[in-house]
């Protein structure tokens, strides 16, 4: 789970004991939840509180010691809190992270000068102050909200989603391993763009990768581990033994390189140069890489693979990249999600490893092995799409939601239906503003996660389809 600073508010002419009860049930909610929280105690503070500069002096000095740790910071209002303090301890901490402001709501019982928070108000001063330090900062469903609501339970859960995307995409390192194909126009993007965004992108050559696979022996320990674990993951009934070999060594080389270029996801080259220089797919590969939640996009798609990887922090489950493929009959809000595939075990009803059909006709079915075939599930789909914008030099996306269907369809690869509201305002977001025909998806309910973390905390401009 996450790791959080915490930030308990306090005002003097307010009633003490209300912050220290407040931090003792946010604690509990947040143990509870299995989170890690790093607070002031008692004896460092009044309660525990933030109220003066020195306490905030104290709180910094806190989050500063374990600021590689912490992913977060939750700032509760057991009472109106000092607005002054909470900003300071922020910008003195210098932990860049995603905030959250919490205040406890008044019960109508209990609004004597011996129990009224003003919560509701003071909320209002520490945002303000925060907005005037240039403080970044995440509010919480409801105005106010007690701990140890469900609602604030859910809260949580998407406050730690948004936490996990930011840390995930900050400093992140990417492999690209070959080039772009060069009918593929639509995956262009600039890596100095990417670097400006703490993103660096790590290239490997593909003659580096079938060079190293040349070299390796079919009794090479990777090899052979890897071969075990692909006819583990899909069934391989019809495949030849040779090609199957072929795509354990690609497993294996790609594997390593990653492992020693310090690269948490990757974008492979496929058409059609694989096909013609080894003679497999990478699918099965890159399916099981994903679905070990190590993203892998085809055709160099980097953006794509970004994508893929911010879905998949948001929910903890492999993502898919798939093409927005073709309408469903006459429905405006259907369309068909296709690829060839390598989509993750984790997405279909049932899988089989087969040939790339699309290709077969061109280098030969021989060569075009390796693809991971089936119908995809039904179920709660978030989809979300990164560019980088040359004009402006900024990263653009979109996020949004909607579900994969049960509808027949007969087709090949990889396929699902998908239904989205208002399909067709999308459709023309997408082509008006130019951008690719590739969509990264995700069973999960997370775009709002995607759309706070990456506009608010990373500055990109994204957009929101409801």
């Amino acid at each position: 789970m996450s790791t959080f600073g915490v930030i308990i508010g306090n005002r003097g002419f307010f009633p003490d004991v209300l912050a220290r009860d407040g931090r003792e049930e946010i604690l509990r909610v947040l143990a509870e939840q299995n989170h890690t929280a790093f607070c002031l105690t008692p004896e460092q503070s009044k309660f525990g509180s933030v109220e003066t500069f020195a306490d905030a002096r104290r709180c910094a000095d806190l989050f500063r010691s374990h600021g590689d740790a912490i992913d977060g910071v939750l700032v509760s209002l057991p009472n109106f809190g000092d607005e002054r303090a909470i900003a300071d301890t922020l910008r003195l901490a210098r932990l860049n992270v995603p905030v959250l402001v919490q205040a406890t709501p008044d019960a109508p019982g209990k609004m004597t000068i011996a129990h009224r928070r003003d919560s509701f108000c003071g909320k209002m001063s520490a945002c303000n102050n925060l907005k005037q330090y240039g403080i970044p900062y995440s509010l919480t469903t409801l105005h106010t909200v007690s701990p140890s609501s469900a609602e604030f339970k859910r809260d949580l859960e998407w406050f730690s989603g948004v936490c996990r995307v930011v840390k995930g995409l900050r400093d992140l390192r990417v492999g690209a391993i070959g080039a772009r194909p060069a009918a593929f126009n639509t995956v262009r993007y600039s890596e100095k763009i990417l670097e400006a965004n703490a993103i660096t992108v790590e290239t490997l050559d593909l003659s580096e990768v079938i060079g190293r696979i040349g070299r390796m022996k079919d009794t090479d320990d990777r090899a052979v581990q890897k071969l075990k674990n692909i006819e583990r993951y899909v069934a391989t009934t019809g495949i030849p033994q040779p090609a199957l070999l072929k795509m354990a060594k690609l497993g294996a080389v790609i594997d390593d390189w990653m492992h020693a270029a310090q690269v948490k996801i990757s974008a492979v080259q496929c058409w059609t140069s694989l096909e013609e220089n080894l003679g497999v797919v990478p699918c099965t590969v890159m399916s099981m890489m994903s679905d070990s939640l190590i993203s892998s996009a085809c055709e160099v798609d980097v953006c794509g693979v970004i994508g893929m990887h911010a879905l998949q922090l948001a929910s903890q489950t492999p993502s898919a990249l798939l093409d927005w493929n073709n309408n469903y009959g006459s429905d405006p809000n259907k369309a068909v999600c296709f690829h060839c595939s390598n989509l993750p075990k984790h997405f279909f009803k049932d899988v089989q490893m087969d040939f790339q059909a699309i290709i077969a006709g061109t280098v030969g079915k021989e060569n075009t092995f390796g693809t991971c075939v089936g119908r995809v599930k039904s179920g709660a789909m978030s989809y979300a799409r990164f560019s980088t914008d040359d004009l402006t030099g900024k990263i653009r996306g979109y996020a949004g939601e909607g579900r994969f269907t049960d509808d027949p369809l007969e087709t090949f690869g990889g396929a699902g239906v998908v239904e989205i509201p208002n399909m067709q305002k999308l459709l023309h977001y997408i082509c008006e503003n130019g951008f690719e025909h590739h969509v990264a998806a995700n069973f999960s309910t997370v775009a709002p996660i995607i759309h706070e973390a990456t506009t608010r905390y990373l500055g990109w401009d994204m957009y929101a389809h409801a």
